[in-house]
């Protein structure tokens, strides 16, 4: 079928634009590419997952993480719940409320890389589909860390570095920041991630794809964040943070995912 293709071929396309655009921010330091390369990250996100998951199963992921993500934002912003007393400024665009809107965009597609990932390092497989319980707690835990680990380098820099928010707090143990703030993305992505696993169990994923493109999506987006940070993380000692708080589960995933297409017979797609 084409749409299949298609739809790989959107997916890839929206990566590339997303690595470009982080390298253009890195290089020119505009801060409106913020905001462009936020929505090519939902974007390529999105369609990746609606291969590897099928169009209804991505659908709801989209939905349970953005209205989470957006609750969860709007709490903190209002009453300082979850992350500490934070205050967006202009430079992440629009807001919906006292949030910008590409904040929740944000939170489905580094939930669903999450997701990827832990699936990747424990089951060598890109969904493990509609698990028990306890195998749906740990695996929504396993993927929550893999997004804080992320958020390690980024919250400073976005605080920082692109003054994206200020924080009421600025004398916390993590370069001012405060530990709340990544208990709070823990809590977040984890309550995403178990909620989308909850919700498989009703309606079961259908995935359209075994292609190693669609795979290599998340791979891909979360490999070039880690190295934007590792080259351009602020303050400087978390360029090396990044690089084994998201080194060690990239390379895991990577590893997971040769194991998932020697097993399964997984394709590269036709260009």
């Amino acid at each position: 079928m084409q749409s299949p293709k298609l739809l790989s071929r959107i997916a890839g396309a929206a990566l590339a634009a997303f690595l470009l655009s982080l390298l253009l921010r890195g290089w020119s330091g505009m801060t409106h590419l913020v905001v462009a390369s936020s929505i090519l990250m939902f974007a390529c996100c999105w369609a990746s997952a609606a291969h590897l998951l099928g169009a209804r199963a991505a659908l709801r992921f989209v939905g349970i993480a953005v209205s989470i993500g957006w609750l969860a934002e709007q709490l903190g912003t209002s009453y300082g719940w979850f992350f500490g007393s934070y205050t967006y400024t202009d430079v992440l665009g629009p807001r919906v409320g006292e949030v910008p809107f590409v904040i929740p965009l944000m939170w489905f597609a580094l939930s669903y890389v999450g997701y990827v990932l832990a699936n990747l390092i424990v089951w060598q497989a890109p969904s493990d589909g509609a698990a028990p319980l306890g195998q749906s707690i740990t695996m929504s835990l396993l993927a929550a860390l893999i997004v804080t680990a992320y958020d390690l380098g980024a919250d400073p820099y976005m605080v920082y570095k692109l003054k994206a928010w200020t924080m009421t707090m600025k004398d916390g143990y993590w370069f001012g920041e405060t530990l709340q703030g990544f208990a709070g993305w823990m809590l977040v992505s984890f309550a995403i991630v178990f909620l989308f696993r909850l919700s498989l169990r009703k309606a079961a994923a259908t995935p359209s794809s075994h292609s190693v493109d669609d795979v290599l999506v998340p791979l891909g987006l979360y490999g070039g964040l880690m190295l934007f940070q590792v080259a351009l993380g602020d303050p400087v000692e978390t360029r090396t943070i990044a690089l084994f708080a998201m080194g060690i589960p990239l390379l895991s995933a990577l590893s997971g995912m040769g194991r998932w297409r020697s097993a399964h017979g997984a394709v590269v797609s036709a260009a």
